[in-house]
């Protein structure tokens, strides 16, 4: 069984009722709900409105048509939701420096995590949501593809061509001199 037909059997199963199919759709898809709401929010934000979109997504699971489209789907939730929190609460780097970085960071190293969020953050959103789904929620190119709806074509050049534009923002050489 491929992925998309494994979600199609979760969405299924989770409309039937399942809490297990509802926490394994959860698994699979929070890392890219955060990393979708972290490109355009601040990171406490993003990681409190992950709960909200499953929570809206799963009140709503009856109304998605196609239960393969589930990943675009939900990603949508999310986009609608960073919009929402985004007029609720404006970004400042200095608050994205401190929830991004963990605790035992360094002052320096919390400046750094903000400073490289900012620089993201200020990408196109293409970029920004695959980069951010690379970098911060640890996800490959396979399962970015999987779990987004992109073709692997689209995520290799997004995650490409969103790394010339860090590097570049970010002012760090390109190993080998070229960029």
């Amino acid at each position: 069984m491929d992925d998309s037909a494994s979600t199609a059997t979760l969405v299924h199963a989770a409309r039937a009722g399942s809490q297990a199919a509802m926490a394994a759709l959860y698994q699979r898809f929070a890392p890219v709900v955060h990393g979708v709401l972290l490109a355009r929010l601040q990171p406490a934000d993003a990681d409190d409105l992950t709960q909200d979109v499953f929570e809206t997504a799963l009140q709503r699971l009856h109304t998605l048509h196609e239960p393969a489209a589930f990943p675009g789907w939900i990603i949508s939730i999310a986009r609608r939701a960073a919009v929402e929190g985004r007029r609720r609460a404006p970004r400042t780097v200095a608050g994205a420096a401190e929830s991004l970085a963990d605790l035992s960071a360094t002052p320096e190293q919390r400046l750094e995590a903000g400073r490289v969020l900012a620089a993201i953050q200020a990408l196109p959103a293409a970029y920004r949501e695959t980069l951010l789904l690379r970098l911060a929620e640890g996800l490959n190119g396979p399962e970015i593809a999987e779990r987004t709806g992109l073709s692997h074509g689209s995520v290799r050049v997004n995650l490409h061509r969103g790394m010339s534009l860090l590097r570049a923002a970010l002012s760090i050489p390109v190993e080998g001199g070229h960029r």
